[in-house]
């Protein structure tokens, strides 16, 4: 694996088509976007304010926990919103679920991407490459991507 240029979250109309996926929740057309998309609201952690974020489904588990990951890093203000205030909400397709955001280690996010990637060989080389990350398609190298991205497990709260 190699680190090439990493991106910068997008600005303008980037973001615009990147939270197109938050304007469809929000009309209640969350179902269309399937499994693989999750809005996360959250609570910002200096200004309190509720925030929304679309985020891709790396794995869900047996208990009904969603694991995603932070592609833009341990920077990205949703991941830090959701270390500050872990308790939160997430929606995927019609379902609300109430969790608690759980910061996996290294070893464990390594382990998430390489499962990732077998069930979607050509998103994970495509994701991978826009995280910055050139790869050879190998476990290792999806292991070494997952070992270097911030991942968070949502369990739900009963």
């Amino acid at each position: 694996m190699e680190i090439g240029e990493r991106r910068e979250p997008p600005r303008g109309l980037g973001r615009m088509l990147f939270r197109l996926p938050v304007h469809l929740y929000r009309m209640r057309l969350g179902r269309l976007l399937g499994g693989r998309l999750l809005l996360l609201e959250h609570t910002g952690r200096v200004s309190g304010k509720r925030r929304l974020v679309v985020v891709e489904v790396v794995e869900r588990d047996a208990g009904g926990g969603y694991t995603v990951c932070s592609g833009f890093g341990a920077g990205a203000d949703w991941y830090r919103n959701v270390l500050a205030a872990p308790e939160t909400t997430v929606r995927v397709g019609g379902r609300v679920v109430r969790v608690t955001g759980v910061p996996l280690s290294s070893g464990d996010g390594g382990e998430a991407m390489v499962r990732y990637a077998r069930r979607h060989p050509v998103a994970a080389r495509r994701l991978s490459g826009f995280m910055g990350f050139v790869v050879d398609g190998s476990e290792g190298d999806y292991r070494e991507v997952g070992r270097r991205l911030p991942f968070v497990r949502f369990v739900p709260r009963r």
